[in-house]
């Protein structure tokens, strides 16, 4: 190699050690702006704020659950108001028919299976 040749290398070697200098500088630089402790008080707030927001949406949809429970139990009263009005209508038309003299239709067969535990709750 010629001489020329040899000194362009070294100092292009000298350029690319330079650069990753620089980089590497660069980086240590950006990473460590702060002191730790800073740091880890920035990053305290940050998990704090994260927490509250996080409790806010838990209550709120706790309360909307609580809302929906409410509603449902409602609902199952309601059904359950209907459905004893019903077996009593029922037992009356039945007596009805009996003192008229004439043989109610019997109960559909069978009572299915998802019935049956209810039916005590109705007086059947």
């Amino acid at each position: 190699m010629r001489p020329e040749m040899l000194t362009a290398l070294s100092a292009l070697a000298v350029a690319g050690v330079t650069a990753v200098g620089g980089i590497v500088q660069v980086v240590i630089g950006r990473r460590q702006p702060q002191p730790r402790g800073q740091q880890r008080r920035d990053d305290f707030t940050t998990i704090v704020k994260e927490l509250r927001q996080n409790q806010a949406d838990l209550k709120a949809e706790l309360s909307a659950q609580k809302e929906q429970s409410a509603r449902d139990r409602e609902r199952i009263t309601a059904q359950d108001f209907t459905i004893r009005y019903l077996a009593s209508w029922a037992r009356s038309l039945v007596g009805y028919m009996r003192r008229q003299q004439l043989e109610p239709p019997p109960p559909p067969q069978p009572v299915p299976e998802e019935v049956r535990p209810y039916l005590h709750d109705v007086g059947m």
